[in-house]
């Protein structure tokens, strides 16, 4: 593959995303039969793609474009675009063994994003305002939902960008989105995880409305970028940078229509709108069916009571728009969450222990969130140990982390079956596992609930563990793989692929 700094990758939008997906066999399908919107279209990519935590059977296949929505004339929904870790690295030009890596150093040299002039912006060609007698949201845009017990039609790929009211400090990230009426969107922020919360509240604490664009259908890079969080990406950092940086050329946003407020310029759709202060929706007012949407744990997430607001100003976006989606526990989640977390242990790790972690995992059975693989190479006996030293560095950092595995550097940590080999034969359940219990974990996790265990004081209060299937230092003489013979499979079998 060409370097990421290739101005002539041809990757900058969705548009151009599809058109290279095209060119990789089993990489793109789609389909001109008319779809449903409503819990047909995910129960049809169920099989097609979405693997992850997806309700089995399911497979890792190709992203998806529907033609027809029913009810719609102009729109077409893409899904899946994200929800493959090879296909992934493809679309940033790089191998999936090295993604994480690439995006390590694209967020210690970003890019700041710029704006550009509303005749630049692909988003604003068309233009609907909510003060439109006619305007309602799912006459435009055929919002999806997930299975038929949800609460509502979900926008699930929509990038949230708001400004401090205080400074002026930018972020953007994805949140959980219903529409609840013809001009209005409940948006789900979790307790102590986003920095949009943050800029909400001290709105909310001055009686305002925080003023937010909802930017959908954009460069992966954007999406990957966006799902950082802190430590490695602190309050006021701008995520847009990290995609500038992978693609070597600056994010372009553009000025709002109807707030003060940027959006994406060549996102498919861009919703502009401000989030009302003091303003509560239960998020399944009009299904109360309990559920909010499937979440990335694999279960139905529960409906929140009491969410914010957003009253919608107006729709923009292309001619033709591409709506992009994805289903809640698909591999899709994990490549945005998971490359992103494997990213952040990289560089804290390298800072402590430099040389010593080889690369990192967060494969989709652990929701890109839960579990990580940690490779690692002892080289001396003063290495041992420290395995267990670099797990505990990533748990400080990310709260939201449950499990750990720690293999050594002659494990494919990209191969789950090789992984389960080491835990088989190189773990014993008394002396090669850590506990380390009452501490924070991520709410969406089912388990950590009093409920489930006595030993649970608060719901999302867990017990973090590493497994430790690393061979003790004294004996890796004892612990070699059978190696054979290195051999051109050619030579029997014209056309067989070369090792990398």
């Amino acid at each position: 593959m060409n370097s990421p700094e290739d101005s002539n990758f041809p990757v900058c939008d969705l548009r151009s995303a599809l058109e290279f997906l095209k060119q990789i066999p089993g990489e793109y399908i789609e389909t001109s039969e008319p779809v449903d919107p409503h819990a047909e279209l995910s129960g049809v990519y169920r099989y097609v793609g979405a693997h992850g935590t997806v309700m089995r059977p399911t497979q890792l296949g190709p992203a998806m474009v529907f033609n027809k929505v029913k009810g719609y004339d102009d729109v077409r929904v893409a899904i899946g675009v994200l929800a493959s870790r090879k296909r992934v690295a493809a679309l940033m030009n790089t191998t999936q063994e090295k993604v994480a890596f690439m995006f390590k150093d694209a967020v210690a040299t970003p890019i700041a994003p710029v704006v550009v002039s509303a005749e630049k912006a692909l988003c604003q060609e068309v233009v609907h305002r909510a003060i439109d007698p006619d305007f309602d949201i799912l006459k435009i845009l055929p919002a999806p939902t997930n299975t038929e017990h949800d609460a509502g039609p979900y926008f699930t790929m929509g990038l949230v960008y708001a400004e401090d009211p205080e400074n002026g400090q930018h972020d953007v990230t994805i949140h959980r989105l219903c529409v609840q009426g013809k001009d209005e969107i409940s948006i789900f922020l979790q307790p102590g995880g986003r920095h949009i919360d943050v800029f909400r509240k001290k709105a909310e604490a001055a009686g305002k409305a925080l003023q937010v664009s909802i930017s959908m259908g954009v460069d992966p890079a954007i999406y990957i970028g966006t799902c950082y969080e802190a430590p490695t990406t602190p309050l006021g950092y701008d995520e847009l940078g990290v995609a500038g940086s992978i693609r070597q050329k600056a994010v372009e946003l553009v000025q709002c229509l109807t707030i003060n407020g940027r959006g994406i310029a060549n996102a498919e759709i861009v919703i502009e709108g401000e989030v009302l202060p003091e303003m509560r929706v239960e998020e399944d007012q009009h299904t109360h069916t309990g559920y909010a949407m499937p979440e990335f744990p694999g279960y139905n997430g529960v409906a929140n009571p009491s969410l914010p607001i957003i009253k919608v100003k107006a729709i923009t976006h292309r001619r033709s728009p591409i709506l992009q989606t994805c289903i809640g526990p698909s591999e899709e989640h994990c490549s945005m969450e998971g490359i992103t977390t494997e990213s952040s242990i990289l560089t804290m790790v390298e800072r402590a222990m430099p040389g010593f972690v080889k690369n990192v995992h967060n494969p989709a059975p652990g929701n890109g969130k839960y579990l990580s693989i940690i490779q690692v190479k002892k080289l001396q006996p003063v290495d041992e140990g420290r395995q267990r030293q670099a797990a505990l560095l990533a748990f400080a950092a990310f709260s939201e982390l449950k499990h750990i595995i720690l293999v050594d550097e002659d494990v494919d940590i990209f191969d789950l079956s090789d992984v389960m080999w080491a835990m088989t034969t190189r773990y014993q359940g008394d002396v090669s596992t850590i506990f380390i219990p009452g501490v924070r974990c991520h709410p969406l996790d089912p388990s950590s609930d009093p409920a489930f265990s006595h030993s649970i004081r608060d719901h999302g209060i867990a017990c973090k563990t590493i497994f430790d299937c690393t061979v003790p230092f004294a004996l890796k003489g004892k612990f070699q793989r059978s190696e054979f013979m290195e051999v051109d499979v050619s030579r029997f079998i014209p056309g067989f692929p070369k090792h990398q």
